[in-house]
């Protein structure tokens, strides 16, 4: 029992071993890509946490004191000194996300109540309100930066001062602007992630499947062209594909307000209009063609299913990486990165649920994926007539 026990071992790691192909697919590939994807998910994360050194930041204060202001430049913030009838106008240039990121009030004559103030009486410290946005970045940024300036502050003023300590909502931010945060930061990855699901579950076993089984053959004896068959496959591929990711994606956007609740209550597809999803539809649409041409021309190198699935690996790799960039912030503005597939749908999405709608931008993406489409229809047709190709066994 032994003896055979051990012969099946060491057969079976012969068989893996001798195959360099599963040995990398297997055990180097899967370590490479978290290990690649975790280091662009760690930029991006770095990226959204800080701001640019070279950029400048500003911020609105009333009755800011000297000192105070000697600090702010300290730390590399301008600052504008306005009055308090322009609160409102301050709020609304935070809460819009303009250059002002911030806006700092005050108590009139904060420093000498704060030298004035005993913490052993438990009186109400003079209060610092600071309003930021919080589905802004650089204003999310500054607050951290601000609130670190003031508890340094207060630790060497033996808590003289407290910060936004009423019942005041100092995040100017609205459901839209975090609905368009969260969903412009996770959607167009897990987009991507069902949509390449779906087309390899469905396109490897429309071509690599059929060659294994050898009921290939039988079709591309038929009269049909080579161009038809290859159109047909990928057309009725895409349909499938798109209802299978389709599926997942409903699942997720179902589910997002639910697994959010606790970072914000209001996240919400219906902040999209009609004409929002039908752009987003296109570029789906078009994702799809791009996608499923790719896995049929792979799978049609691929002599079993099994072999296919190695070979999609690397494509899945890149596919990945493409929908992690949507973490860095916001869409390209040059038309360059709209021409390139996969990478312009991604952006495309950002810019979708960002509420930053480019119609030159989606029509580019849309069109750059149709003729990377038709290009790999071309391929895919001339593939089918390689008998090499094909009929290698």
């Amino acid at each position: 029992m032994k003896s055979t026990v051990f012969t099946i071992f060491k057969k079976e790691l012969k068989r893996f071993f001798s195959d360099k192909r599963m040995a990398v697919t297997t055990i180097l590939l899967p370590g490479l890509m978290i290990f690649v994807m975790y280091n662009f998910m760690g930029s991006a994360i770095s990226n959204i946490a800080n701001v640019d050194e070279n950029q400048s930041v500003y911020i609105s204060a009333v009755n800011i004191p000297e000192s105070m202001e000697a600090v702010f430049s300290q730390w590399g913030i301008e600052t504008d000194i306005i009055s308090e009838n322009d609160i409102q106008t301050a709020k609304d240039a935070v809460s819009a996300g303009g250059d002002i990121s911030a806006l700092v009030i005050f108590p009139e004559n904060f420093e000498k109540s704060a030298a004035e103030y005993d913490v052993s009486e438990g009186g109400k410290a003079p209060n610092i309100e600071i309003y930021y946005n919080s589905a802004d970045t650089a204003s999310l940024t500054v607050y951290s930066m601000l609130t670190e300036i003031f508890d340094s502050y207060e630790s060497s003023m033996a808590n003289k001062f407290d910060i936004n300590n009423s019942d005041t909502d100092y995040d100017l931010s609205s459901d839209r602007d975090i609905t368009a945060t969260v969903f412009s930061t996770l959607l167009p990855l897990l987009m991507l992630v069902f949509l390449y699901s779906g087309c390899m579950a469905v396109g490897i076993e429309s071509i690599a499947g059929e060659k294994e089984r050898g009921t290939i053959a039988t079709l591309l004896v038929t009269p049909a062209k080579r161009s038809h068959i290859a159109v047909g496959k990928i057309g009725a591929l895409a349909i499938i594909a798109l209802l299978s990711g389709a599926s997942s994606a409903i699942g997720t956007l179902s589910s997002l307000p639910k697994l959010m609740a606790g970072a914000a209550q209001e996240i919400s597809g219906s902040f999209y209009t009609a004409s929002d999803y039908i752009l987003l539809a296109l570029v789906i649409l078009s994702t799809v063609l791009v996608l499923i041409t790719i896995i049929s021309i792979v799978s049609a190198f691929a002599k079993t299913v099994k072999e296919a699935q190695s070979y999609v690996l690397p494509v899945m790799i890149i596919v990945m990486l493409a929908g992690i960039t949507g973490m860095f912030g916001e869409a390209k503005t040059e038309i360059f990165y709209y021409m390139i597939p996969i990478y312009n749908s991604v952006q495309s999405m950002v810019g979708i649920f960002s509420f930053n709608i480019s119609y030159a931008h989606i029509a580019v993406t849309v069109g750059a994926n149709i003729i990377a489409a038709g290009i790999g229809v071309f391929i895919l047709t001339r593939l089918f007539g390689s008998e090499r190709v094909m009929f290698s066994k």
